[in-house]
């Protein structure tokens, strides 16, 4: 038997409009421009249009309402399937929609619009494949050679065991070949440009780069001499290893360490066109000092400007007078939804660049000290929390705001949550930022005597002097997080 019963719940659900505010949120300028051209390939009532001047002569023709007036009720206006009843007014207002009520002005006609320029060029695979063709071999070695270069990493190295390239070459290519045909080939490839290509680990790509020098020096000797039997021990700078083991003098290991450093442990970057992902940052706000005073701009250019395609309009009202038609209403249901979609994804972009200004200001006038100076030790301990209750937001949109944005300095660019850090409190009681405390900790390991660096209960000892009183295992912690190494392989010779 069944057992019926009535339940009541309370939920809270977020709106469609709510989830798409949150996901635009979370995306950086670069990427916005991507996602709306999305927005309009999927929604034909959504369409960009560059005629800014048009538009406010269009816009000063029709009376002038307030902006949080246009957005807000339309939005919360949708259609209830369910309901029968619809009224066209609610959409149409006027005999025609004033087309400052369709768009969404993302930029000022005052603005700078420049374009963004993107890294291009051949690939490092393709820049290898081509000096094959300098080479004399047969149609299998050509084989074997593509095979080799298709395996190797955006370093240059073949990181891929040469045996089991073998059973690869069999089963892909059906072409037979043994390992020391492979290895033929392979010595062939490390002729290549740029030296060290082609290099199965870090000793034998410095050792090619080495041999291939032209009238090599003593020094060049002697440092394929440290290679090749003291790798092991100089990799760690265990430098009085070394000099037990080869005979040389102090003056002779420093010019033979200094020729090695001269290498490129990645000659597959040495290259541009390797580049497979672009390194161009487009900073989302940008901050500059006017005499004293910070501004703050969004950065809107690669954001077009949209409306809702005049056409969609115009059929709605069509349809909306054969409303009785079953036919109509399931044509006017289809256009409306679509004029719908596209309202909210327009209010959801300007609430989006509001959210942006708000936050981004709040983090400015936090740190204004160090935006006007751009010394990291005036940088004030600052956590989501904080930014959250001076714009009376959740810390979830304040995490939203923060990840995978760059705002410009006169300083440079930085990640907008590298500005957000804990506090440590100083002997004197005064709460410090932690980034304060790394920049310190970095300082003083830039001023050190490279010969006898600092270990970490040295760096520990000279923050207590300063104020800081923090574990060494805290400062063993920050110096990883600054990827400085440990005291020993900081070492330099005299």
């Amino acid at each position: 038997m069944l057992n019926q019963r009535l339940q009541q719940k309370l939920l809270q659900k977020l709106s469609p409009q709510q989830i798409l505010l949150m996901k635009l949120l979370q995306i950086p300028s670069a990427v916005l421009d991507q996602r709306i051209k999305q927005e309009i390939e999927e929604n034909p009532a959504l369409e960009e249009f560059g005629d800014n001047e048009n538009l406010q002569a269009e816009s000063k023709a029709e009376e002038p309402v307030d902006q949080e007036d246009t957005g807000g009720d339309e939005l919360e206006d949708v259609y209830d399937e369910s309901d029968d009843e619809f009224d066209i007014n609610d959409y149409l207002d006027d005999d025609e929609i004033p087309l400052y009520r369709l768009s969404s002005d993302n930029a000022s006609p005052d603005d700078e619009h420049r374009e963004v320029p993107m890294a291009s060029g051949v690939t490092f695979q393709d820049f290898l494949i081509d000096q094959l063709g300098l080479r004399t071999m047969t149609e299998k070695q050509r084989h074997i050679a593509e095979t080799l270069i298709g395996n190797l990493d955006d370093s240059g190295y073949l990181n891929r065991d040469v045996r089991a390239m073998v059973d690869d070459l069999a089963f892909s290519h059906n072409i037979q070949a043994s390992v020391g045909e492979i290895l033929e080939v392979l010595y062939m490839i490390q002729e290549f440009d740029p030296p060290g290509v082609g290099a199965r680990n870090l000793k034998e790509c410095l050792l090619i780069q080495l041999r291939r020098i032209e009238d090599p020096s003593d020094d060049v000797l002697n440092a394929i001499n440290i290679l090749e039997h003291s790798f092991n021990e100089f990799t760690k700078k265990h430098y009085e290893k070394i000099l037990k083991r080869t005979k040389f003098t102090d003056e002779q290991l420093k010019d033979a360490i200094n020729e090695i450093l001269k290498l490129n442990p990645k000659p597959g970057n040495s290259l541009s066109e390797t580049t497979k992902t672009n390194h161009y940052i487009i900073p989302d706000f940008i901050i500059t000092n006017i005499n004293g005073e910070l501004e703050l701009t969004l950065n809107s250019r690669n954001t077009p400007e949209l409306r809702v395609n005049r056409s969609y309009v115009e059929m709605m009202e069509t349809y909306a007078e054969n409303k009785n038609d079953k036919k109509s209403k399931d044509a006017f249901l289809f256009v409306k939804q679509k004029i719908d979609s596209a309202k909210w994804f327009m209010e959801a972009i300007r609430q989006r660049q509001h959210t942006l200004m708000v936050t981004m200001q709040a983090i400015m006038d936090f740190q204004r000290d160090y935006f006007l100076t751009g010394d990291e030790t005036k940088l004030k301990p600052m956590i989501l929390k904080d930014i959250a209750e001076i714009v009376n937001m959740d810390i979830s949109t304040i995490s939203r705001v923060a990840n995978s944005k760059y705002v410009q300095t006169p300083f440079g660019t930085f990640l907008l949550k590298s500005f957000f850090s804990e506090s440590m409190q100083m002997d004197s009681g005064e709460e410090v930022s932690t980034r304060e405390i790394k920049k310190i900790l970095s300082d003083c390991i830039l001023a050190e005597n490279k010969v006898k660096p600092y270990t970490d209960d040295q760096l520990t000892a000279i923050l207590k002097e300063k104020g800081y009183n923090i574990a060494r295992r805290t400062v063993a912690k920050y110096r990883e997080q600054l990827s400085i190494p440990v005291a020993r392989l900081r070492k330099e010779l005299s």
